[in-house]
């Protein structure tokens, strides 16, 4: 595996000499990147850092920005994805482009919905819904976004302890996706939130519908050929099995999610398969196993809340720069609001000193006249 790492590169350099089209070359990549983000998220931001060191062109910065920040939530490592999403973020000022800054809004409210910050999540995405009307119906990109809008709504409500109102999000949120032509653009997505629909169903105790899900969940990430998504369908599965009290069933499929997801380096699809996995093995009567994945599943806990309370922080100090940005601007307006009424103040009393003088004028005039009329 180190011998592959160390060979991609220069594989890399290689595609840069032999394909004559720059174009070409960084389509190419992306799209490798693309695929690899859930299943060998490591290699995406190997790509992702590639590019970004010999690209200058805005739109495909902030697109390498995205799938670093996108491949860095796969690790959940939420301290790097925030990072890359606010260089996106800041990148975006440079583009009037309003599809690429309603993906770099939306994505946000993502990173935002994964840290469990779902009032700043909900806040991006009305942001985000601002530059959607302004988009035309049939484009695609309008109906992606939509569709992944609804999907961060449904999960915060499913967060929530609301699934009735998380499935109809979950719903719209499939709708939009189907009305994408290039259906496999959004596989992963509707994999993504098949899997969370069948949660939804658990949670209702309708197992049949959680079933239906979850097995949809797993036909779109093996279309995509997404692996880990696959592994997060089967765990749900797993769940609903052991619900049923069918442990031993729910340990194959948990065996194989494990298995399907030991490259994707995904702290919370670990920690949910080893959390099921100590919970089965101890219903069955294995306290050895039991301990082992138990102890597996604290560690990965461990390092998940590490690394949010790390993401949280610059959270923090990017919520701090907004609110001064903010009040700087408040500032700037204030003053330049007054600088108009003073502006303004100064004009209406010229203007009246104006009018004062010039009647005090007439006045005199008209008194001279009315003085000679008299004489006379």
């Amino acid at each position: 595996m180190k011998l592959v790492l160390k060979i991609i590169p220069v594989v890399f350099l290689c595609l840069h000499i032999l394909v004559p089209s720059q174009k070409i070359t960084f389509d190419s990549l992306m799209k490798k990147a693309r695929l690899e983000i859930y299943d060998n998220p490591d290699n995406a931001i190997r790509i992702g850092k590639y590019l970004i060191g010999k690209e200058h062109d805005v739109h495909r910065q902030i697109s390498i920005y995205q799938l670093l920040s996108t491949a860095n939530i796969a690790k959940r490592d939420f301290d790097q994805s925030l990072l890359y999403l606010l260089k996106a973020k800041e990148t975006a000022q440079k583009t009037d482009d309003m599809k690429v800054r309603t993906s770099i809004l939306i994505s946000a409210a993502i990173q935002y919905q994964q840290m469990e910050l779902f009032s700043k999540s909900l806040e991006t995405l009305n942001e985000a819904d601002q530059f959607l009307a302004k988009l035309p119906d049939n484009l695609p990109e309008k109906q992606i976004e939509t569709a992944r809008s609804y999907a961060i709504r449904g999960m915060i409500y499913k967060s929530q302890l609301n699934p009735e109102i998380a499935l109809e999000k979950f719903l719209t949120s499939i709708q939009n996706f189907k009305k994408v032509k290039h259906k496999q653009t959004t596989y992963s997505n509707m994999s993504v939130v098949y899997y969370n629909i069948g949660y939804c169903y658990l949670n209702l105790a309708q197992h049949e519908k959680a079933h239906q899900a979850f097995i949809q969940s797993a036909e779109y990430a093996r279309k995509n050929k997404a692996k880990s998504l696959e592994a997060f369908a089967l765990k749900g599965t797993a769940e609903m099995y052991k619900q049923k009290k069918e442990h031993e069933t729910a340990l194959q499929l948990l065996i194989k999610a494990e298995d399907l997801s030991k490259n994707t380096g995904d702290l919370i699809l670990n920690e949910g398969i080893y959390k099921e996995m100590s919970e089965n093995y101890l219903a069955i009567g294995k306290p050895n196993l039991y301990q082992k994945y138990s102890k597996k599943y604290f560690e990965m806990r461990f390092q998940h809340e590490q690394n949010e309370l790390s993401s949280i922080n610059h959270s923090i100090s990017d919520h701090n720069l907004e609110t001064l940005k903010k009040s700087s601007e408040m500032k700037t307006h204030y003053h330049y609001i007054t600088a108009i009424i003073a502006v303004f103040g100064t004009l209406i009393i010229v203007l009246l000193l104006f009018l004062i003088f010039r009647i005090r004028k007439q006045n005199l005039k008209y008194r001279r006249e009315i003085q000679r009329l008299i004489r006379s």
